[in-house]
């Protein structure tokens, strides 16, 4: 089920009122437990014992953990950890290592079968990974009490909103919101719809109207001009930006409807005026995911400054590989970890840049973080090099968009107008009933003229 269907706002609609007639919290969680359960079993109903079976140890794990000392400690966390990592190293990346080291089997065996595994990858499987694993290092550290009752843990791992593409949790942030009653409160269903709505619009009018022009380039981009495939390369920065921060606003709208406050993960990144801030700005939960488990542990900035830069490229090594089992998102990740290196721990580039300055630094930012989404976006290396190299060849050639001049130009039009008003709805949209009647109307109004339907999957949706 994905959100920007009839069937996922038949869904929410039913829960959230449902939510509300219940009167106990324990009739609630089971309520959101269940109805997690048919949102994730909406795709491969079998993927669900997957689920299950990480969240039995994890449980498991968490109560041992709390209760033990020692090496005993060590190994529940350990065996936490593997489990989980595991699951997502078999699904996610198997066929990936064996594609890797066929070249070698098939010359040490010559008629060997490369035993390849025809498998659909479980949706949110990196996501829902990564915040189970946070809770087990969380309770080992001491920071998080263990989670005694099973459905609420249970939810944590499998609440709705979130469990597709995040954003990625962390126990101290939701599991106590699961026990807490809340009632009715319309403010928090005005923010909430309000968001959810700002979502769509950035999925459906934007992302997905752009991903056309996106689509045509990268398929002929042999034949396009330069500048056009600079315009398209553009455009899928604003594409996958306006695809994941519309997940992300959708989540956190149809959470904050039933009163529960999930995390930001987006802080309009694309105003960055160096590559070092928009990782501050970008994804915010994975990045502070990879900087809690992996940079600190790793020794952070304690061990000297190449010690911190090999730490930086480490993380963002891994960052890449997270994203998918290919060698672009390894080149991508790479290439961001390569360049944030350069730049001192604490940099200031463009920090005291005013005016004409500062909108330098975030046009020569944004062109850069452009140039890396090549990598992300591109089926292979070697079609992400000819891309560029086609862009920095200032060659000449068909000047094509996929698109009329007409929907370009609204697309750069609704571009401009969510970059202006990102981030300012809440305290001008919801202040009255009648702001937020003619805030839902406009809304609703952009996405049924000017949007894109066609249930089409969101970029991080099997991430």
């Amino acid at each position: 089920m994905v959100f920007n269907s009839l069937q996922f706002l038949v869904f929410f609609m039913v829960v959230s009122i449902l939510y509300y007639q219940i009167k106990n919290q324990k009739g609630r969680v089971w309520l959101l437990l269940l109805s997690s359960c048919y949102f994730y079993m909406t795709f491969v109903p079998l993927y669900i014992l997957i689920l299950g079976f990480t969240i039995v140890i994890d449980y498991c794990a968490g109560l041992v953990i709390s209760q033990s000392e020692g090496r005993k400690r060590k190994a529940w966390l350990t065996l936490s950890v593997i489990a989980n990592v595991g699951i997502l190293v078999f699904y996610k990346y198997f066929n990936f290592l064996l594609g890797n080291i066929e070249p070698i089997i098939t010359y040490l065996v010559p008629k060997a079968k490369v035993p390849y595994m025809n498998i659909i990858l479980p949706i949110g499987l990196s996501f829902h990974t990564f915040q189970a694993m946070s809770y087990t290092i969380e309770v080992y550290r001491g920071n998080q009490k263990p989670e005694r009752n099973f459905i609420v843990y249970a939810l944590y791992v499998m609440y709705y909103p979130q469990l597709v593409a995040g954003p990625i949790e962390r126990p101290q942030n939701m599991l106590h919101q699961f026990h807490e009653y809340r009632t009715y409160n319309w403010d928090n269903i005005k923010e909430g719809l309000a968001r959810m709505l700002w979502g769509f619009f950035k999925k459906v009018v934007i992302a997905d109207r752009v991903s056309i022009a996106v689509d045509y380039a990268f398929n002929n981009h042999t034949t396009l001009s330069w500048w056009s495939l600079l315009i398209a390369a553009m455009l899928y920065s604003f594409q996958i930006y306006c695809d994941f921060s519309g997940y992300s606003d959708i989540a956190l709208g149809a959470s904050k409807v039933i009163g529960i406050q999930l995390m930001e993960n987006f802080n309009e990144p694309y105003k960055s005026k160096n590559i070092t801030e928009f990782w501050t700005r970008w994804h915010i939960s994975l990045s502070s995911w990879f900087r809690d488990y992996v940079y600190i542990p790793l020794g952070g900035n304690r061990l000297g400054e190449k010690r911190r830069k090999l730490n930086v490229f480490i993380v963002f090594l891994l960052s890449g590989l997270w994203h998918g089992a290919n060698w672009t998102f390894v080149a991508w990740g790479s290439l961001h970890g390569a360049l944030v290196t350069i730049f001192p721990a604490k940099n200031k580039a463009g920090s005291k840049a005013n005016g004409a300055a500062t909108a330098v630094f975030i046009v020569i930012n944004f062109l850069i973080v452009t140039c890396f989404w090549v990598f992300f976006r591109a089926s292979n290396i070697s079609e992400a090099g000819k891309y560029l190299a086609e862009i920095f060849s200032f060659k000449g050639g068909v000047s094509k968009f996929g698109l009329n001049a007409v929907e370009l130009l609204f697309s750069a039009g609704f571009i401009a107008a969510m970059l202006f008003r990102e981030n300012k709805f809440k305290s001008h949209y919801i202040k009255s009933n009648t702001s937020f009647a003619i805030y839902l109307t406009l809304m609703i109004a952009c996405c049924y003229f000017f949007g894109v339907f066609g249930e089409n999957q969101f970029i991080y949706f099997q991430f």
